[in-house]
């Protein structure tokens, strides 16, 4: 497993075929996803490969913290946290990466596929290639394929569908879509920034860790009139 970042200069190529999360997930209104690897990929390349990267992944991470089961996956992590849940460590970090922690969400990644997420694999290839670490990125790569070949789950993992609330990822979402720069909502933003920090990780620096209050301060969050 790699750890950090590459800092080595790696050579440019040419757009390869990504591997999207493949994980079942939704619409908003309810209706799966029958490819999501169409869905990412915009109607035409980006023309860099570092800009397709982060592209995918911003929508990636948004469908994550929209998928039906984001926000009871986050209560398994925050309220056991001396068991690996792979899905609340995948939520938690399309959540830090979508509020500017890039380091963070790469912890929270590894965390979660080193518990069998191979979304969280993919999502770690795409994190790498959108900073042309390109080793780390076909390193990750390989992982989610091997997770894929061996249809790993978590016994007694199964998830109750409670989703977070619109107001937390619906704005991201329409970015994604349009073309727009990604932010999550001030309000939700600040949740985000405010989960206590954890510097003892000699890779990555300061982690934010879950707090047990974060599905309701989302909430809370989401609900709240803006102002």
């Amino acid at each position: 497993m790699t750890h950090g970042r590459d800092r080595r200069a790696a050579p440019s190529r040419e757009s390869d075929h990504r591997r999207a999360p493949d994980q079942p997930l939704t619409l908003p209104d309810g209706a799966p996803v029958p490819d999501l690897r169409r869905l990412i990929r915009p109607p035409a390349p980006l023309g860099a490969d570092h800009l397709q990267a982060r592209h995918e992944l911003n929508l990636a991470a948004t469908l994550v913290i929209a998928q039906p089961e984001a926000a009871a996956s986050l209560r398994l992590l925050t309220n056991s946290r001396r068991r690996i849940h792979p899905g609340g460590a995948l939520v938690l970090a399309a959540l830090l990466y979508l509020g500017g922690y890039d380091d963070g969400a790469q912890f929270w990644l590894q965390f979660a596929a080193g518990g069998g997420s191979t979304t969280a694999a993919s999502c770690l290839s795409l994190l790498h290639d959108s900073r042309g670490e390109h080793r780390d990125a076909d390193h990750w790569r390989n992982q989610a394929d091997k997770l894929a070949a061996q249809n790993t789950s978590t016994p007694g993992a199964t998830v109750l569908h409670t989703r977070l609330p619109e107001g937390v990822w619906s704005e991201a979402l329409a970015a994604c879509h349009e073309g727009l720069d990604l932010r999550l909502p001030p309000r939700i933003a600040a949740v985000v920034h405010q989960l206590p920090v954890d510097s003892d990780d000699e890779d990555h620096g300061e982690i934010p860790q879950p707090s047990p209050t974060l599905v309701d301060d989302l909430t809370h969050a989401a609900r709240s009139p803006s102002t």
